[in-house]
């Protein structure tokens, strides 16, 4: 990563209280916990365009460049570092839009010590912190026949702005008229074995010699764009999902019969007879697994495709009434160098002051982080960002808001 920022190394040999900045040049600052000082900004060595992070140790008065994991922030002109709890660091970027405003760093989560444990290196991770929450994504499984695509596709066409599907990852080669981003994300072998190594996958499986899988980041995206996101995965891949950190809702499909399976299966005539009797057996263990290994929330059972579809919906709790909340334009962000950082039992208070007709104006921002959810390698959701024009309209502001909290609420900066 290159030489420790040289502005630092004196004042790194001082006594620092814990949890806020301890200096802050040139777009780097430096955070104390225990005897590791973070020192955050400038370029990551490995990606130039990215926020670099550097680790110095007073027990023992040398530099340590930790393997940097998730989503990496880009460079700012201005940034500033709270220590929320033991195992993570909130930053906020100077002149950033709320998507891009707020971000934390992972020193000692359950996912840093647990890529600690796999790389034997010092890890970190980063996170994107995002304003609100989002639904819990829908997990499909069922035996192949069994209706499951019909009853996402007659979901996908009642709610076209609601839902929304996971674009996954395959290592093979692309076929003709398939576009990469929109069909699957095509990416070479070493690149995805790499990812599924730093846990940014949440299944995987080899078929025909080929990698295919579910990114965290193919599920964040859906999300981000205001849907839910379905993922339409057999039994193992459902179990890996809920393996994982992600929080969804996992349903199965089950035939009213064997017997009513293969007659849809003989019925479609897509198959040989060999391929039949192989989906048969397949869909034969799927059933028990689906059934007994209590990776499901709920069953199915698709007797009558109509009826079967109301009952999806009742555990979606859609009425037909519901839409789509309307997106809000994002707007600037602006936290100049000279600002102080202050934390209120799970509120961090920005103070500037910006000088305006000769007389200087305080105004404030307030990130409430009470409510969090998520985390590398994915987003952390919940934030809760606003603005008050004085400490004392700040101090009654969050007073109210801590009474009257709605992590649903609509206002923004």
């Amino acid at each position: 990563m290159g030489e420790a920022p040289a502005f630092f190394v004196d004042d790194l040999q001082k006594g620092y209280g814990n949890g806020f900045d301890i200096k802050s040049k040139g777009g780097e600052t430096a955070i104390l916990m225990g005897n590791r000082t973070y020192v955050i900004g400038g370029a990551c060595e490995e990606s130039p365009l990215s926020i670099g992070v550097q680790i110095f140790d007073q027990s023992t008065g040398e530099w340590i460049y930790p393997t940097v994991l998730g989503t990496k922030p880009k460079t700012c002109k201005g940034l500033s570092a709270v220590l929320l709890s033991e195992d993570r660091i909130l930053i906020t970027k100077n002149g950033s839009t709320p998507d891009d405003f707020a971000w934390f760093l992972e020193v000692d989560t359950q996912y840093v010590r647990q890529q600690k444990k796999i790389l034997g290196t010092d890890v970190v991770a980063w996170s994107k912190g995002v304003r609100g929450y989002a639904e819990k994504p829908i997990v499909i499984s069922g035996p192949s026949g069994v209706g499951k695509g019909t009853l996402i596709s007659m979901l996908m066409k009642e709610y076209p702005s609601m839902f929304g599907f996971s674009v996954s990852h395959t290592t093979r080669a692309p076929r003709a008229m398939e576009k990469d981003g929109v069909h699957y994300h095509f990416i070479e072998r070493s690149s995805m074995e790499k990812e599924i190594e730093d846990g940014k996958f949440l299944e995987f499986a080899s078929v025909h010699g080929n990698l295919y899988g579910t990114s965290v980041e193919a599920v964040e995206v859906v999300a981000d764009d205001g849907k839910r996101c379905i993922l339409d995965i057999d039994v193992q891949g459902a179990r890996s999902v809920r393996a994982s950190s992600l929080e969804a809702i996992f349903i199965f499909v089950c035939p009213p019969s064997m017997e009513e399976l293969e007659k849809r299966l003989r019925a479609r005539g897509t198959e040989t007879e060999e391929q039949v009797l192989k989906r048969l057996k397949n869909a034969k263990a799927e059933i028990e697994q689906g059934q007994s290994s209590g990776i499901f929330d709920h069953m199915l059972y698709n007797d009558n495709l109509e009826e079967c579809y109301k009952s999806l919906k009742k555990l979606l709790g859609l009425d037909g009434t519901v839409t789509a909340p309307p997106k809000s334009t994002p707007k600037v962000v602006d936290l100049p160098m000279d600002h102080s950082v202050a934390k209120i039992d799970h509120r961090i208070i920005i103070n500037s002051r910006t000088p305006e007709l000769g007389k200087a104006s305080t105004n404030m921002i307030v990130l409430d982080v009470s409510s969090l959810k998520g985390g590398a390698p994915g987003r952390t959701r919940g934030l809760d960002i606003y603005t008050m024009d004085s400490f004392l309209d700040g101090l009654a502001g969050i007073n109210h808001r801590a009474k009257d909290f709605n992590p649903d609420s609509d206002r923004l900066l």
